[in-house]
C-alpha cells in the first residue's frame, strides 16, 4: 500500500494539453477493470493511450482487445512495449511509441486527429501497421534537451489525496512522488533502458525546488520521493539544489534510490540535512564475480562502506537483492546472505533475476530462454532461462536469506537469542534443506 501516481502519464497529459489537444487521464489504481469499460462506453474517445510495462501486460492486452471492439484507436508506450511493439501491433494495437513520449505522441496525436494518417511516415518514434498490412518502424526520436521546458506533470487530472491518505492509513506518513533527472548513464546489462536509453538529463535546481514549493502548498505531503533512477548522480548539481532548498527552507522528509559509487560522505551528510531518512541502492549480489558480470561497475566492499556511512548520518539504507542471475552458484548465494550480515542494512528487498528484452542480460541467454505459456498470457518475470535452478529452489533461497540475516541482526541488536531469533534460525535451516533438495533440478 505505496501507491504513487503515474508521472509519465501526467507529463504527455500536460503536454498535449499544452498543444491544444483535449485529454482526459483515467487512472486505473484504485479502480476496478469494470470502471474502466463503463468510462470507454460513456465517453467514447476517438484514441486511447496505454502505458504497459513488465508487470500489466496481461491486463492491458485484456484492454486493448475491449477497446478494439468499440472501433478505437489503441496508442501503447512505456518501456514494455519498444522492444514487443510488434507482438503487441499484432495483438490489435494500432501504434506503439519507442522511448520518450512528449513530442512523438503529440506528433501522433495530432496527425490522427487532422485525419491525416499518411503523416504517420513522418513522426519519428514510432511503431505502426499500415493499411496493406506492412509494420513500419519509423526513424529514432532524439530526447527532450531541456527538461525545464516542459509543463510540470498533470497532477490535477487525477486524485492525489487518494493518494496520500492511502499512505497516511498505512504508514503514518502521506508521499508525493517527482522526479529531478531522466535516464541513468551506467551499464547494468540486467536494467531496461527501453524509454531513456543510456541518457542523462537533469532539470535545474530551481524548476525542481519550484515544484517542491507547490507541492508543500497544495498537498502538504508529510515527505518526498525522488523517482529518479539515480539520486544525486551529478554532484556539482546536486549541490547546487540543496543550496537552493536551504535558501528557500523547503527541507522535507525523503526517500531516493541511488549507487554506492554517488553517496560520499559528504552527498549522504547533506542529503540528511535536505531530510532524507532512507536511501535506496543496489547491491545486487556479495560475490564480485556476479557483480563484474552484471557490469554493475561497483564494488562488495563499496556497497558495505555506504550502507555504514548512511546510517552513521542517521539514514536507513535499504538494499536490493537478486537471487538467480546466470551463473550463480548455492556458494555465491551464500556470499550474498554473508554479505548482508556484513552490511547490516536497515531494511532490503529481494527478487530473481529475469531476463528483460532488449537488455544484455537477455542477449546473453537468449538461446536458453523458457516461456511457459504463450507470449499474450505470459508476464514478463515468468520467463526464465535453461541451466537455471528451478523456482522451487529460489523460493527455499529467499527465505533461507531472508531468515538467516534477520536472526543475524536480531541477535546482534538483543545480544542473546529469544524466542523470535530462534523461530528465524529455524525457518532458515528449513529453507537451507529445501534448498539441498531442489538444487539438482534445472529450469
Amino acid at each position: 500500500m505505496k501507491p504513487y501516481p503515474p508521472l509519465g502519464l501526467l507529463y504527455l497529459s500536460a503536454f498535449l494539453k499544452s498543444k491544444g489537444v483535449d485529454v482526459r487521464v483515467y487512472d486505473t489504481t484504485f479502480r476496478k477493470k469494470t470502471e474502466f469499460y463503463r468510462f470507454i462506453e460513456s465517453e467514447r474517445p476517438s484514441l486511447v493511450g496505454i502505458y504497459s510495462n513488465l508487470m500489466t501486460k496481461v491486463n492491458v492486452l485484456q484492454m486493448i482487445r475491449f477497446l478494439k471492439t468499440k472501433g478505437i484507436t489503441v496508442i501503447l508506450g512505456g518501456p514494455e512495449a519498444t522492444y514487443n511493439a510488434d507482438d503487441y501491433i499484432k495483438h490489435g494495437v494500432d501504434i506503439v511509441v519507442v522511448g520518450e513520449g512528449e513530442v512523438t505522441l503529440a506528433e501522433t496525436a495530432q496527425a490522427l486527429l487532422d485525419g491525416k494518417v499518411s503523416a504517420l511516415d513522418s513522426v519519428a518514434g514510432i511503431v505502426y501497421r499500415r493499411d496493406d498490412g506492412s509494420i513500419i518502424h519509423t526513424a529514432p526520436r532524439h530526447y527532450v534537451e531541456d527538461l525545464d521546458k516542459l509543463p510540470l506533470p498533470d497532477r490535477k487530472s487525477v486524485d492525489i489525496p487518494a493518494y496520500i491518505d492511502t499512505w497516511r492509513k498505512h504508514h503514518g506518513m502521506g508521499s508525493v512522488s517527482l522526479i529531478t533527472a531522466r535516464g541513468c548513464p551506467f551499464h547494468c546489462n540486467w536494467c531496461s533502458t527501453a524509454v531513456y536509453g543510456h541518457s542523462h538529463r537533469r532539470r535545474s535546481a530551481g524548476r525542481v525546488a519550484d515544484e517542491i514549493a507547490m507541492l508543500k502548498e497544495q498537498y502538504q505531503p508529510d515527505m518526498l520521493w525522488f523517482a529518479d533512477d539515480v539520486f544525486a548522480i551529478n554532484h556539482k548539481w546536486f549541490f547546487e539544489f540543496a543550496a537552493e532548498l536551504k535558501r528557500r527552507r523547503l527541507e522535507t522528509p525523503f526517500e531516493c534510490i541511488s549507487r554506492a559509487d554517488r553517496l560520499t560522505e559528504e552527498v549522504l551528510r547533506t542529503m540528511k540535512e535536505l531530510g532524507c531518512f532512507r536511501v535506496w541502492f543496489g547491491s545486487e549480489s556479495g560475490s564480485q564475480r556476479v557483480l563484474d558480470s552484471m557490469e554493475r561497475g561497483v564494488t562488495v566492499e563499496q556497497i558495505r562502506a555506504t550502507t555504514k556511512s548512511a546510517r552513521k548520518y542517521g539514514i536507513e539504507a535499504g538494499l536490493f537483492v537478486m537471487l538467480g542471475y546466470a551463473g550463480e552458484t548455492v556458494e555465491e548465494i551464500e556470499e550474498t546472505i554473508e554479505h548482508l550480515k556484513k552490511a547490516d542494512p536497515n531494511t532490503f528487498l529481494t527478487t530473481v533475476a529475469y531476463p528483460i528484452k532488449g537488455t544484455g542480460f537477455y542477449e546473453k541467454v537468449s538461446v536458453n530462454l523458457v516461456q511457459p505459456g504463450p507470449w499474450d498470457r505470459t508476464p514478463e518475470r515468468e520467463i526464465s532461462f535453461r541451466g537455471r535452478y528451478c523456482r522451487p529452489f529460489y523460493w527455499f533461497a529467499n527465505r533461507r536469506l531472508v531468515n538467516e540475516v534477520r536472526f543475524h541482526q536480531v541477535r546482534s541488536n538483543n545480544g542473546h537469542t529469544g524466542l523470535k531469533a530462534l523461530k528465524l534460525l529455524a525457518k532458515a535451516r528449513v529453507a537451507r534443506l529445501g534448498m539441498s533438495a531442489t538444487k539438482y533440478f534445472r529450469s
